[in-house]
C-alpha cells in the first residue's frame, strides 16, 4: 500500500508519532511517503526511518499564497497514494480540500482549539472543512472525536498513539533531591509542561499557596519553558510561593522518579507523553481530567474535574499526608504503564484505519470531489 503521511511544523509528539508510523509501516512492506517541512523530516529522521520525503511547507496560520503552493504539492502527493494520512488540523484541512476521487483521506487531530478569539474562529473553520471532506477523522482525545461527530464527520474514532518506551533513570532520587537543595524530609511535587495557558500553571500556584500550612511545606517544581514564565515568576516572587520554574530539563525521568507526587493542572491534554513517562516511573499522580488525560491514566491517578480548584488542593493534601496512599498510587501507575499502547499497536491501528477509510470511500456514492 502506498501511504502518504502529511504534517506541518512539529517539534514534539506529532512528529514522534509520525516517526513511529513510518518505521512500522515501512517494516511491514508499505511504500511510505512523507510530505512535510524539511526541518521536520530531518529532526525526526523520517528518511532514515524508511520514508521518501517531499518538502511541503505548511504554515501554522492560513496564508493564501503559501496555502495555494502547499495545496498544489499535496495534490501531486495524493495522485501517487492509496491513502493520505494527515496529522494536525492545518495539514488535515489542506489534504481534505485537495482530496482525489476514490483516494481516502484520514486526518488525525492532535490539539484542542487555541485560546484567542481570532485563532478560535480560524480553528473552527478548519474543523468544519475536515468534518465535511475527510473520510475518517481520528482524535487523540474523546472530546476531539465528539466535536467532529457533532460537526457531521463521516467516520470518527480515537487515535492510537504509542507511549514512549520507559526511560532509564540516570540519577538516584537522593541525588536529584540534593541537586535541588531539598531537605531529606521535604516533599517534592513535580509538574512538566510548557508554560502556556493550556497547562494552567496558575492553578498549580494556587495549590502551592493553599498548602503552605503543611510542615515541612512541599516544594513544587515545573520542568518546562514558555511565554508565561515572566508572569508566573512574578507571582511566585510576590507571594513567596514554594515553587521553582526549572526551565527545559533533560532529566525529566529522574525528576519524575524522585517525586513524592506528580501533578498535572492542564485544562486540556491529548495523550500527554510526560504523564505516560510518569506512569513508567511508577509515580504517584494527581491530575485534572482534561482532554485525554483520564484515558491515559485510567484508574492509576487521582483525577479531579477541570475547574475544581478545591478538589485539586484537597487531593494533593491527602496524597502528601499519607505515605501508604502514595505507595498504592505508585503501584497503580506501574500496573497502568504495562497497558499503554506500543508502536506496534499504533501501526496496527493506523493500518486498520486505512482499511476503514477505504470502505467509507467505497460506500460513498458519487464521490467525485477534487
Amino acid at each position: 500500500m502506498r501511504v502518504a503521511l502529511v504534517l506541518g511544523s512539529s517539534a514534539g509528539g506529532v512528529g514522534r508519532h509520525v516517526e513511529d508510523l513510518v518505521s512500522g509501516l515501512s517494516a511491514a512492506g508499505h511504500d511510505v511517503l512523507v510530505a512535510c517541512p524539511t526541518a521536520v523530516a530531518e529532526h525526526f529522521g523520517l528518511v532514515e526511518a524508511g520514508a521518501r520525503h517531499i518538502p511541503v511547507e505548511i504554515a501554522a496560520l492560513p496564508h493564501p499564497w503559501h496555502d495555494a503552493r502547499a495545496a498544489a504539492r499535496l495534490r501531486q502527493v495524493a495522485a501517487h497514494a492509496d491513502v493520505v494520512h494527515a496529522h494536525g488540523l492545518r495539514a488535515g484541512a489542506l489534504c481534505s480540500l485537495v482530496r482525489r476521487p476514490r483516494t481516502p483521506v484520514v486526518v488525525t487531530l492532535h490539539n484542542a482549539a487555541p485560546a484567542g478569539p481570532v485563532a478560535r474562529r480560524v480553528f473552527g473553520a478548519l474543523e468544519r472543512i475536515v468534518a465535511a471532506r475527510a473520510d475518517l477523522v481520528l482524535g487523540v482525545s474523546a472530546d476531539l472525536v465528539d466535536r467532529q461527530r457533532a460537526l457531521g464527520a463521516r467516520q470518527v474514532d480515537i487515535a492510537v498513539v504509542a507511549a514512549p518506551p520507559p526511560s532509564s533513570v540516570a540519577a538516584a532520587p537522593d541525588a536529584v533531591r540534593a541537586g535541588l537543595d531539598l531537605e531529606p524530609d521535604r516533599p517534592l511535587v513535580v509538574n512538566v509542561g510548557r508554560l502556556a495557558d493550556q497547562k494552567n500553571h496558575g492553578l498549580l500556584l494556587d495549590v502551592a499557596a493553599a498548602l503552605t500550612d503543611l510542615r515541612p511545606h512541599p516544594l513544587f517544581v515545573v520542568a518546562g519553558e514558555g511565554p508565561l514564565r515572566e508572569r508566573l515568576q512574578e507571582r511566585i516572587d510576590t507571594e513567596h510561593l514554594p515553587v521553582r520554574l526549572l526551565g527545559h530539563r533533560r532529566d525529566v525521568p529522574d525528576l519524575l522518579a524522585a517525586a513524592d507526587l506528580v501533578i498535572s493542572t492542564a485544562d486540556w491534554e491529548g495523550q500527554p507523553v510526560w504523564i505516560q513517562e510518569a506512569l513508567h516511573q511508577g509515580a504517584a499522580i494527581v491530575a485534572t481530567d482534561g482532554g485525554g488525560t483520564g484515558a491515559v491514566l485510567g484508574s492509576a491517578a487521582e483525577l479531579v474535574a477541570v475547574g475544581d480548584r478545591t478538589g485539586l488542593i484537597e487531593a494533593v493534601r491527602h496524597a502528601l499526608a499519607d505515605p501508604l496512599r502514595r505507595e498504592r498510587m505508585r503501584e497503580r501507575s506501574r500496573g497502568r504503564s504495562l497497558e499503554l499502547p506500543t508502536s506496534d499497536d499504533a501501526v496496527a491501528a493506523a493500518t486498520a484505519a486505512y482499511s476503514l477509510a477505504r470502505r467509507v470511500v467505497d460506500r460513498t456514492p458519487g464521490d467525485d470531489v477534487e
